[in-house]
């Protein structure tokens, strides 16, 4: 049996599947299987997976589902003790899996180790942004707060969770992966590995549009999240609410046609839920996006988020070349 089961939901994604799966292949770690799920495409995902010589993949196909449903399927057919999750477009770093196994090996108490993510842009070049979190152990008030994984490709699970708490819930679109997160946490302790070992891609996705939707997916998350919580935690779930609408009106600025006036409605909710979140530094930078998307338009607001990335990633990369001891020899 291998100690790993690596699942990868597909839906069409053969432009960026061959280096996804190659990023797996490439892992130090090498005892695992891989299950691509192909679910519906149309994109001839299955034919090429089959054709791929290495024993450790399989491809299982099944009628278009969604990502929950995708990882379900997958979950059910792994076999491994530890079960990782991987978008097909987004790339792990190749000691990501051997990371992750040695920490859960070491600590039985963990349910779910997860990794700091790195953002690429749709050509896999890095924007400079990390997500760095640390938060360990009982982390169910910061996880409710804000997804501190970041990315369904970030974490690795021991499959007795799914056990307990069940598997994903295939009534959501969106954020099925939060939802997940946060029902292990109330059961089990996390670990942090801090590291970026995740190359999270990024890129306008139009099904962010249907606000209506993702809205929901949301709203139901944490309806789900504080339904047998204490009523003292209503301060927390008033805040939680205004922080999910603050990323909302973020995700209104991230498409395509940046709707700053959709993005000011949701910062308007995001207050009312909890007035003190004004004076967030989330709540700042997005009023300055907002800004200058109101005033410079969408072209001029991506020119100008292309010479901050541009920046970053100067020093992102000066600060990599300066930590890297020099050579005595």
């Amino acid at each position: 049996m291998p100690k790993v089961s690596v699942i990868i939901p597909a839906y069409n994604s053969m432009a960026y599947l061959p280096a996804t799966l190659d990023s797996v292949l490439g892992q130090t770690f090498t005892d695992f299987e891989v299950l691509v799920i192909d679910d519906g495409s149309s994109d001839n995902t299955a034919a090429w997976v089959s054709q791929i010589q290495d024993r450790r993949v399989q491809s299982i196909a099944q009628a278009n589902q969604g990502t929950c449903a995708a990882r379900n399927t997958g979950i059910a057919l792994a076999h491994g003790e530890y079960i990782a999750f991987l978008d097909a477009d987004d790339l792990w770093h190749p000691t990501k899996l051997a990371k992750q196994v040695r920490y859960l090996d070491e600590h039985p108490e963990v349910g779910l180790v997860y990794t700091w993510t790195a953002l690429i842009d749709p050509e896999g070049k890095p924007t400079g942004r990390i997500f760095a979190n640390r938060a360990q152990g009982d982390v169910w008030q910061q996880l409710v707060q804000h997804n501190i994984t970041e990315s369904g490709s970030s974490f690795t699970i021991r499959r007795c969770c799914f056990e307990t708490v069940g598997v994903f819930d295939t009534t959501l679109s969106h954020v099925g992966d939060w939802d997940m997160c946060l029902r292990i946490a109330a059961r089990y302790h996390f670990g942090a590995i801090e590291e970026p070992l995740v190359y999270y891609r990024q890129y306008s996705n139009s099904m962010s549009k249907n606000w209506q939707r993702v809205e929901k997916c949301f709203y139901t998350v944490l309806d789900k999240a504080f339904q047998s919580k204490l009523p003292e935690l209503q301060d927390l779930k008033d805040r939680c609410y205004g922080l999910v609408n603050l990323t909302l009106a973020w995700k209104c600025l991230q498409t395509q046609t940046k709707d700053y006036k959709q993005a000011i409605q949701f910062r308007t909710t995001a207050i009312a839920y909890s007035p003190q979140l004004r004076y967030s530094k989330e709540y700042i930078r997005l009023s300055v996006a907002i800004a200058i998307v109101r005033w410079c338009g969408a072209d001029g607001y991506n020119r100008i988020l292309a010479i901050f990335h541009a920046l970053r990633r100067r020093i992102s990369n000066l600060r990599d070349r300066l930590s890297v001891p020099l050579s005595t020899g």
